[in-house]
């Protein structure tokens, strides 16, 4: 299993404890009021904002906290300004890694970034020093205990999916990024519900990892992932999974 794929699912794991439910949800917070902001703030008309939406109550996010941030993506409550940025940079043993970011303030957001690129062995590039090693993709991610590998499958491939493996205790569904929120519609409208769905880059080659420089990887995307101006990180890093299972602790 590549290291990224199981770094995710970690990641997963780990966001049930308080403290990190809620870092997920400023994120999500931040996500629904960019996506009101630049489509408007009607659900039915906004795909972003209606996958944003279905994510944050896939978390159990308070109605109230979603209404809140709609407005203020609108306008129609004063609210902060938030702009969507992306870095590139590399890790220990080279590897590749993309950091998307939405913040308030750009200069202390490539700051904090650059600060632990360099912490953790690694060094911030330029725009396009890395973006070539990936590709879009949509992915919907279901719960395994929900549904059965084939049902998960069979809806899957009708609606337009590219694939659909098993990860761990849960499904990942892959389309095209242009598909992703038509295949999550109709994954929705046979009851297949969604836990997750992002748009995520992957990437066309891998870089293995042992050892201090896995553990020093690990560290340095768990670090960036913890930072609430960051949305999501993505890197082309490959790991035994059994190693992976002892750095992530």
């Amino acid at each position: 299993m590549a290291g990224h794929s199981k770094w995710k699912q970690i990641k997963r794991k780990k966001a049930v404890t308080d403290a990190k439910r809620g870092a997920a949800f400023t994120k999500l917070i931040r996500e629904i009021t960019i996506a009101a902001k630049e489509g408007g703030g009607d659900a039915t008309g906004n795909a972003r904002l209606r996958v944003a939406i279905e994510t944050a109550k896939a978390q159990n996010m308070p109605a109230d906290n979603i209404e809140r941030a709609i407005k203020k993506g609108t306008g129609e409550l004063e609210g902060v300004i938030y702009e969507e940025v992306t870095y590139e940079g590399y890790g220990p043993s080279g590897v590749a890694i993309m950091v998307e970011a939405t913040t308030d303030n750009a200069n202390r957001t490539v700051a904090a970034i650059r600060h632990l690129f360099s912490r953790h062995g690694g060094n911030l590039g330029s725009a396009n020093s890395v973006a070539w090693m990936f590709e879009g993709r949509g992915h919907i991610t279901v719960e395994g205990a929900e549904m059965s590998e084939d049902t998960v499958l069979e809806a899957a491939l009708e609606a337009g999916a590219l694939d659909v493996s098993r990860e761990g205790d849960h499904y990942l569904v892959s389309t095209e990024p242009a598909d992703l929120h038509a295949v999550a519609g109709v994954l929705k409208e046979r009851g297949v519900h969604a836990s997750s769905v992002e748009l995520a880059l992957m990437p066309k080659t891998v870089v293995r990892v042992e050892g201090r420089d896995a553990e020093r990887v690990f560290r340095l995307l768990e670090a960036l992932d913890d930072l609430d101006d960051v949305a999501r990180v993505h890197s082309n890093f490959d790991i035994d999974a059994q190693e992976m299972l002892e750095v992530g602790g």
